[in-house]
């Protein structure tokens, strides 16, 4: 089989006949068909490409195959949100492994931006299409023909009727109580973020369940709502603090909130983990930066995208169910010790 005449490049014929051999014999070589072609004759083949810089002609490829190599990537806000930056590299890195491409379209969370930017990329025939959201969310994606496999990424919608992969928000909230309780600590204070977060709720009820698990009588642990930025998780950790009982731990929405809680304590002259001990949450860049070092919760973006980079390259999307969760996991760190007097 050989590629479409191109005078301005080497062809399968012309490495064909620098290595002594057919056109279906390097076809076969260079799409790792060889097994029983002699290691003499691979060797031949593989030394004309690279003395020629063969290079095959993907268009032409992609007719007889029916196939583009390419996946259309649509996000809302992520592309430009520095701590996701390790989702995209997962789809990347995967459909790079599998000689694909990404268009990456963002569609800055404006309704009729993505159903155009859906019929777009389905008009240059991409051979996929996920979708990754910011923050985990419902989502409206518009209607897509079955033959293209489609995926949602931290997104969901709300009938089910495309498959999605999340980030178990649940385990992740009850990680990071089961991890200071495990130190000891019994007066801990979760100080959340905004509560109409889908991913507030969940790790809200993580944390509940990892608390009745060890006895302890969740209305004795406090939640206080925030926004998910640092000025609040200054000020609702003064307010814990300030208490008449003040928590020996606090859980922080995320990592941002933890910074504020961060300069909370150092205003009230506490040092940490040895008075308090802190935990983040989403293993952003600068948790690790903190001093001490924030022991926080990851979030897998990187496994979630190339995920659902595997599961479109392989056409297995239909065998998967409504939600895919992936796990949320400790990153022990240097802010969390057992209570003062332990």
């Amino acid at each position: 089989m050989t590629d479409e005449p191109d005078p301005t490049r080497p062809t399968m014929a012309d490495v064909g006949r620098a290595a002594g051999v057919s056109p279906t014999t390097v076809s076969l070589v260079l799409n790792g068909r060889d097994t029983r072609i002699s290691e003499a004759t691979r060797g031949r083949v593989l030394a004309a490409v690279a003395e020629l810089d063969y290079r095959p002609n993907r268009t032409a490829q992609g007719l007889r195959l029916g196939t583009t190599s390419t996946i259309g990537f649509l996000t809302d806000e992520i592309a430009i949100e520095p701590f996701s930056g390790p989702m995209i590299a997962g789809i990347h890195d995967l459909a790079w492994e599998r000689r694909s491409l990404l268009l990456m379209v963002n569609t800055t969370r404006n309704p009729s931006r993505l159903r155009a930017a859906v019929h777009d990329l389905l008009d240059r025939q991409v051979d996929a299409l996920i979708f990754a959201a910011m923050g985990t969310r419902p989502v409206d994606f518009p209607d897509v023909a079955s033959a293209t496999p489609t995926l949602l990424v931290n997104a969901f919608t709300t009938d089910g009727r495309l498959p999605a992969i999340l980030p178990d928000e649940l385990a992740g909230g009850r990680a990071a109580v089961e991890h200071v309780l495990a130190l000891g600590h019994r007066r801990i204070a979760f100080i959340a973020g905004r509560e109409a977060a889908w991913a507030t709720r969940m790790r809200i009820r993580g944390f509940r369940d990892g608390l009745e698990a060890a006895g302890i009588d969740p209305s004795a642990c406090p939640v206080r709502l925030g926004n998910y930025r640092i000025d609040s998780g200054y000020e609702l950790a003064l307010e814990a603090m300030r208490g008449v009982h003040p928590p020996t731990a606090l859980l922080m929405g995320n990592d941002q909130m933890a910074t504020g809680a961060y300069l909370a304590l150092a205003r009230l002259g506490l040092r940490i983990p040895d008075d308090v001990s802190v935990v983040g949450y989403d293993d952003e860049p600068l948790a690790a930066d903190l001093s001490p070092a924030l022991t926080t919760v990851r979030i897998p973006f990187y496994e979630m995208g190339r995920l659902a980079a595997q599961h479109v390259l392989d056409r297995s999307v239909d065998g998967l169910p409504s939600r895919t969760y992936e796990p949320c996991t400790i990153i022990h760190r240097s802010s969390t010790n057992p209570p003062p007097g332990e």
